[in-house]
């Protein structure tokens, strides 16, 4: 299993994601400054590892401050709002600083080492129940898939997306176990090209039979009836069942319904945003130009071009065959059955 992200005495250590395939290095990130520098530049992305990573982030910042009573509750508020600044939409990364904040405000009556050993153990209970959910997820998801199953997935929603394992990536590993899966198509996914650089690499050390294709190439194969299915992962999925996902997303889900294919989403409880009555209201991250118009710093495009770069879209609803979880899978109507797997 990649180590995607771990906790160490003095540093929270990350797979530098930008360098894949070519290069497996690590960054060791050495206070949550750092972190949230790290989650910024997309060294770790992925909504559930991004949560992992933050919740590490504020263990390492309160283990490293002399501060102790008020004047370290106010330098941890300041980290929390910190490491939320860093990526909007995805809300796994907010509900772990709000985890952390509540452990944070149990255990400070305490205060010194027993606050911070506090932290650090509910930051590792979040990657190790992340782990978990997958695997279960996984499983739950390879239920709905017939065998020699030819599957098309968006982005990256592996191993380097979460804590371990993965979440769309997490069902394909568990089909492939169950000996169902017979190919995997995997999007470049423009600008950023996860699909290309990191889900391909991830199945590939598997063994998982994969292709790669260009964005645009989707359809083509759908209608020449290549595909099967089609699965992707989430970073916010709103009450109603509308899906924040990768940009490119929510035109694969057309063309799956075009085409009459089911379109899975995995994700997590914690993707859920039960506060949200649907997509419209999902804060859609800008990023920088440059990683449209240029590759490897090289320029692909007319200098002072004009560009727009948002880095995910909103599948609705009507779409999602179905959303499967860690505690199972929710089927329209997802007002209804998202609400039940939550409480659950």
């Amino acid at each position: 299993m990649i180590p995607t992200v771990t906790l160490e005495d003095d540093a929270v250590v990350m797979i530098d994601q930008r360098l894949l395939p070519g290069r497996e290095e690590y960054v060791r990130c050495r206070d949550h400054r750092e972190v949230a520098a790290a989650i910024k530049s997309m060294v770790i992305r992925g909504a559930p590892a991004i949560g992992v990573a933050a919740a590490m982030g504020l263990a390492l910042g309160v283990r490293l401050s002399a501060a102790e009573g008020d004047p370290l509750r106010a330098e941890f508020e300041t980290m929390c709002a910190e490491l939320a600044a860093t990526r909007p939409t995805a809300v796994n990364l907010f509900w772990a600083i709000d985890r952390m904040k509540r452990r944070f405000a149990e255990a400070a009556v305490r205060g010194g080492a027993a606050l911070r050993a506090a932290l650090v153990t509910e930051a590792r209970a979040i990657e190790t129940e992340d782990l978990e959910a997958c695997e279960r997820m996984g499983d739950h998801g390879a239920e709905l898939l017939p065998r020699e199953v030819r599957l098309l997935t968006h982005c990256n929603a592996g191993a380097l997306a979460t804590a371990g394992y993965g979440t769309a990536l997490g069902v394909i590993r568990s089909a492939a176990k169950a000996g169902k899966v017979k190919a995997v198509f995997a999007d470049e996914t423009r600008p950023y090209l996860q699909g290309a650089r990191l889900t391909a690499w991830e199945l590939m050390r598997e063994g998982i039979p994969t292709t790669l294709i260009t964005d645009s190439m989707a359809g083509h194969l759908m209608s020449r009836g290549e595909i099967d299915a089609v699965i992707v992962g989430a970073d916010r999925i709103a009450r109603n069942g509308d899906v924040a996902n990768k940009i490119g997303t929510y035109t694969v889900a057309v063309l799956a319904r075009e085409n009459g294919l089911p379109f899975y989403v995995a994700a997590p409880v914690s993707t859920f945003d039960l506060s949200m009555a649907s997509g419209e209201g999902i804060p859609i991250e800008e990023r920088p130009a440059a990683e449209v118009t240029h590759h490897a710093e090289r320029l692909l495009a007319p200098e002072g071009v004009s560009v727009r770069n948002p880095a995910f879209d909103v599948t609705p609803h009507r779409y999602v065959t179905a959303i499967i979880c860690e505690r199972g899978v929710a089927r329209p109507p997802y007002t209804e059955s998202l609400a039940a797997l939550a409480a659950s």
